[in-house]
């Protein structure tokens, strides 16, 4: 009986001295600077297909509480375009395409509908600006639009307005891109 409580204190010992790793360091960038941040995976199981078009739809209904706050689902999208291509996967085999409804869409106002909504500066708009640059396609639902009175002078200048967010959704499947929902 005196072995297995010795072992017990050995691991113990063993546990409270060992030499905590720390966390790993965010990456910022490439593609979109000052958002998106990931980190480095040095080995995976699973190997990401460097020659791949990938082609996801973010699927995005919410928008932040705080409306002085990013929209994490829009930073996801910056994420998704960083960390691949810091895996190296080309910026062009990358085709993601944004579809907003729900609270997101106050997240596609400009400065000034913004401003006279919720009283703050959008601060979605420098990354939006980025997304655009980068390629990504921006679609509004119309119904969404309709039934919160965000018409096209409300509208971030690079919106695409669709029928209805499940329109959008049909559609690019049928295209060939994978859904990514929040």
């Amino acid at each position: 009986m005196k072995y297995p409580l010795a072992l017990l204190s050995i691991l113990l010992f063993q546990v409270m001295n060992a030499q905590v790793t720390p966390a790993q360091k965010k990456i910022s960038g490439p593609v979109i600077t000052g958002y998106g941040d990931t980190f480095a995976v040095a080995k995976t199981d699973f190997t990401t297909n460097k020659g791949m078009v990938f082609k996801p739809v973010f699927d995005i209904a919410q928008g932040p509480e705080n409306p002085e706050d990013v929209n994490v689902y829009f930073n996801t999208v910056a994420r998704f375009l960083n960390m691949h291509v810091n895996a190296g996967v080309p910026l062009k085999n990358l085709k993601p395409v944004m579809v907003v409804h729900g609270s997101a869409a106050y997240g596609l106002l400009t400065a000034e509908a913004y401003q006279e909504k919720f009283g703050t500066t959008n601060p979605n708009l420098p990354l939006l600006d980025q997304l655009d640059k980068a390629g990504v396609q921006v679609i509004l639902c119309g119904q969404t639009a309709a039934s919160r009175a965000i018409d096209k002078n409300k509208r971030w200048e690079h919106t695409k307005l669709v029928l209805s967010a499940m329109t959008a959704l049909i559609q690019l499947e049928d295209e060939g891109y994978r859904s990514i929902s929040f």
